[in-house]
């Protein structure tokens, strides 16, 4: 709850996804923030190919998000 989630086909055929929000009002979620800056990074093959752009933009783009360290 509160999460970006997401799925990947890895069958062979179309595949059809529904979702429901349990809440009129679920919040408000950066999704560049949750997509490229996850503490448990999503995978940049993964990313690429569901934005279908080419993987060195996607580790361009999760480069940004990098916390510093402390």
């Amino acid at each position: 709850m509160g999460l970006v989630h997401f799925q990947r086909n890895v069958g062979y055929g179309n595949a059809v996804a529904l979702a429901a929000l349990s809440s009129q009002n679920p919040g408000v979620i950066t999704i560049a923030n949750a997509v490229f800056g996850s503490k448990q990074a999503i995978s940049s093959d993964v990313l690429a190919k569901a934005f279908q752009v080419e993987k060195n933009t996607v580790d361009s783009l999760q480069a940004q998000f990098v916390l510093p360290k402390m």
